[in-house]
């Protein structure tokens, strides 16, 4: 049995949750609405105020949507419930970012500013010029979307400088060494 798919996925008060018949779930919450189709080949039952996931037999492919179709329901509830929020810094001389309406503006060293435009569903908000917060209620959007940032200018491992997540860990190296 999948340690993580036999777990149940508490329904929190206030939380409304509607499956068809082709396993399309639809999660409505106090943030928003998230709809998603899951695997047919999961059966998903409503007991007691909680979410159980059964799978069909032991085949490796029902293994492994198994705790899959779990997670990404109990993502679902979390995020119409509380919502998801990633922080991004930046570093690096005359590196900064700028909002403008749903477009955010970075500046990062290349001869032109980097335009992006907020995904729908996600928001992005400068807190000074060297802090992003993403946030929004589908986890995989917020993820992507915070990605795509970083891709921009991921931190390069001698002066650090570029884009990184705030609990990021950047691996420096020793420059080059001197004339022997």
């Amino acid at each position: 049995m999948s340690r993580i798919g036999k777990l149940p996925v508490a329904i929190p008060a206030g939380v409304k949750i509607e499956l068809s018949e082709d396993n399309t779930l639809k999660v409505t919450g106090p943030k928003g609405t998230l709809t998603r189709k899951l695997s047919e080949s999961m059966n998903i039952a409503q007991e007691d105020g909680q979410l159980v996931i059964t799978r069909p037999n032991d085949l490796k492919r029902n293994k492994a949507l198994h705790g899959l179709t779990r997670t990404l329901i109990n993502n679902m509830v979390v995020g119409v419930t509380q919502g998801y929020e990633k922080r991004l810094e930046i570093n690096g001389t005359g590196y900064r970012a700028a909002k403008q309406g749903n477009k955010l503006t970075l500046t990062l060293g290349y001869s032109h500013p980097v335009v992006m435009e907020d995904p729908a569903g996600v928001e992005s908000v400068c807190d000074g010029q060297n802090k992003i917060i993403i946030t929004g209620i589908d986890k995989e959007k917020v993820g992507q979307y915070a990605a795509n940032i970083r891709f921009k200018r991921p931190p390069e491992p001698f002066k650090g400088k570029g884009i990184k997540y705030e609990t990021e860990r950047i691996r420096r190296k020793a420059g080059k060494s001197g004339k022997k």
